[in-house]
């Protein structure tokens, strides 16, 4: 199955570049990195700041997260991808690039409620049997 906007919830998270556009704690809004592990109800995304890192864990109830795609994982129909709601918000001038910066056509940003991510990942991804994920 192909990676595209819809299909995104269905599909591993890990390695994803993703930012929290919305969230119950305002602390959580901004925070951008990659996932490095899901778990049924958390993402922990590994945030990188001037050449250290660090692993916050999201809880998905209550938060909203956008998700940095290529076209060439998307599809071809570049319609189906969201613009970006904080594209560009870092401080101009930096070196250190987050994953969800490289704004263009090469990148589709999809938007999803953690809601629709509540499961065990495993079980989420599958593709037979009667899972109600498909």
């Amino acid at each position: 199955m192909a990676l595209t906007p819809e299909t995104l919830p269905r599909h591993e998270l890990n390695g994803l570049p993703v930012r929290v556009v919305d969230s119950d704690d305002a602390d959580r809004v901004g925070i951008e990195g990659r996932i490095v592990l899901e778990t049924t109800k958390t993402l922990s995304i590994e945030v990188r700041d001037n050449g250290t890192s660090r692993v916050l864990t999201v809880p998905k109830s209550g938060s909203v997260f956008e998700f940095a795609i290529t076209d060439e994982a998307a599809g071809d129909e570049k319609s189906l991808g969201t613009a970006s709601k904080l594209a560009k918000t870092q401080p101009g001038g930096d070196s250190d690039e987050s994953p969800t910066d490289r704004a263009g056509e090469d990148v589709a940003y999809v938007t999803v409620d953690g809601s629709r991510l509540i499961s065990r990942p495993a079980r989420r991804t599958e593709t037979k049997g009667d899972s109600p994920w498909q």
